[in-house]
């Protein structure tokens, strides 16, 4: 029985989008898990279209483990991913996501814009569903090194450049492979 690994994001410019795909890489790269990406509606008819498919409850409700990404907004998650989140009431009376593993992921355009608060910003409904939140331990040596994006709260990016670091893309693979082995022990046991 497969691993099945939910990547969760909104992207406005691209950049989270880009470190979506990263956890993804990471998170396929462990033996019997299955990766999903997938964003979230807009809240205006006048937004862009997105590229992947928009998430529904019920996929969010059988995924083994979730990892969540938003740009920073004002040092939050942006209001369509928060919206998302707010018709998630039957899922937590049930108690349908209690232990699961979870992680985030953000970008901003500025070194100090807000990603901490933003990451922890995403936590925030995570722990009231009672999920297991995991970042990036400082075992990982490249969270010692990068000069961009990567905190212990999850992988991040940094800049109006339309491609990662070499460190964030690195930083978000491990993120991935870290969530899909912690998904998979648990889901054996």
């Amino acid at each position: 029985m497969s691993t099945h690994i939910l990547i969760l994001y909104y992207s406005r410019h691209g950049k989270t989008k880009l470190l979506a795909r990263q956890i993804a890489r990471g998170a396929a790269s462990v033996n019997g898990c299955e990766v999903t990406l997938r964003t979230v509606a807009e809240l205006t008819a006048s937004s862009q279209q997105a590229s992947d498919p928009v998430v529904t409850l019920d996929e969010l409700k059988q995924c083994d483990g979730l990892a969540m990404g938003s740009p920073v907004w004002f040092g939050n998650m942006a209001a369509p991913l928060k919206h998302f989140w707010d018709q998630t009431s039957h899922l937590w009376l049930n108690g349908d996501l209690i232990d699961k593993p979870a992680c985030v992921f953000t970008s901003s355009s500025t070194m100090h814009g807000g990603q901490e608060t933003t990451l922890q910003s995403m936590m925030t409904p995570l722990l009231h569903h009672g999920m297991l939140i995991l970042g990036i331990p400082y075992s990982e040596p490249l969270l010692h090194q990068t000069r961009s994006g990567g905190t212990p709260y999850g992988a991040s990016s940094v800049g109006h450049e339309a491609t990662l670091t070499t460190e964030e893309s690195q930083l978000a693979q491990q993120l991935g492979k870290r969530l899909a082995q912690i998904a998979s022990k648990q889901k054996e046991s």
